[in-house]
């Protein structure tokens, strides 16, 4: 199927509302555009750079879960939930009340990110591994009651308040199984020669479209990609996110998509998905850069602390992981007492290293700021 022949779908007359049928994916994909051709390759090659940096970085796993609790609060961040980068670090005991459910959401998406991940060393991407991502990413969180870990059973809608005033109302839930089975072999067909990052970019179009899933399906949509590009070697570590780029360009996101609904318009759509893959590779290795650069900062701060040095080092490597503790928590996770903790709290203080930040006589928060910073920029 050339792009420039693509015909999506057709608009099904349901009672008193149409639905779209888009049409199944799996199968050859070609084009005329020299301009995607150029965009692959500078995807391909900001992706390269990305990936060997998580190969070469040490222990880059410690990086990595800011990477993903950034993406959990930016792809939440997209469907209106409310929750800072910061909230999403601490304990629900540090939430306000009227935050909190926010927060799980947030809080889920992590949980979500790193099962689903671990999967899939044992599990390839799959139809099942995304209703298990599902069923961790809506427990106890408002959607819980709409099918978590399984296909829809009736129309959803996007857009509006019901389906009358809908923005998009995506296929009748007959269809759904069908056509996610489709989706699915296009992820493994080896006799389909097409380059993965156009088989993601189509993919995403797709899942967005069929919208499996009573609620959730942007944010499972969204993980879908770093996981594609996982399960199929282009990426080691899941250290590509595009939740950011598209929050930051959610009308032209949201307009590419219909845009190939509406006037088969596919070429725009994975031109779009291409800038976003190369913008936030490159990006992420900016970051990546940072945090080397910074690393190496923080820990010849800590050589002249004698003898709380090594644990000063040992604090670090906390730090890097979560970015915002109490001297409580690095009580327990290096083992020490209450007043070494104290002490050692008060030395990364002295070396701008830590920043308080309630103010509190009790409870008191603090934060590696400059690091976490480079994840809110």
């Amino acid at each position: 199927m050339k792009f420039e022949e693509f015909n999506a779908g057709q608009w099904r007359q349901r009672y008193q509302y149409k639905s779209f049928e888009p049409v199944p994916v799996n199968h050859d994909w070609t084009w005329e555009d020299p301009q995607i051709n150029a965009l692959i390759e500078k995807a391909t090659r900001a992706l390269g750079e990305l990936n060997a940096f998580s190969l070469i970085v040490p222990d880059i796993d410690l990086f990595i879960q800011m990477h993903v609790v950034k993406e959990a609060q930016t792809s939440s961040k997209i469907e209106g939930t409310q929750t800072g980068m910061d909230e999403a670090l601490l304990p629900e005991e540090q939430i306000r009340p009227e935050k909190r459910n926010d927060w799980r959401e947030v809080r889920n998406y992590i949980e979500a990110v790193n099962t689903a991940t671990a999967a899939l060393e044992n599990l390839p991407l799959s139809n099942r591994l995304l209703k298990q991502t599902h069923a961790i990413l809506m427990q106890g969180v408002r959607g819980e009651h709409k099918l978590p870990g399984e296909f829809r059973n009736s129309q959803n809608w996007i857009g509006g308040s019901n389906l009358s005033d809908a923005t998009f109302i995506p296929p009748h839930q007959d269809g759904v199984p069908d056509l996610m089975g489709d989706l699915e072999k296009f992820w493994h067909n080896e006799d389909v020669v097409v380059p993965h990052l156009i088989r993601i970019a189509i993919s995403h179009y797709q899942f967005e479209t069929i919208h499996p899933f009573l609620d959730g399906n942007g944010r499972i949509g969204r993980l879908l990609i770093p996981l594609y590009l996982i399960s199929h070697g282009l990426l080691a570590k899941p250290s590509l996110y595009l939740s950011d780029f598209f929050e930051r360009n959610r009308a032209s996101y949201y307009d590419a998509l219909m845009r190939v609904r509406v006037s088969n318009d596919i070429i725009h759509w994975v031109r779009f998905f291409l800038n976003g893959v190369a913008e936030t590779a490159t990006k992420g290795v900016g970051v990546f850069r940072q945090i080397l650069a910074l690393r190496t900062e923080v820990e010849q701060a800590t050589l002249d602390l004698g003898k709380r040095a090594a644990l000063a080092s040992q604090a670090l490597q906390v730090l890097y992981r979560k970015s915002i503790v109490s001297a409580a928590d690095l009580e327990q996770a290096l083992e020490i007492t209450t007043p070494t903790a104290n002490k050692l709290v008060q030395a990364l203080m002295e070396k701008d290293i830590l920043i308080e930040l309630t103010g509190q006589q009790r409870g008191r928060l603090y934060a590696f700021d400059r690091y976490l910073k480079l994840f809110v920029s």
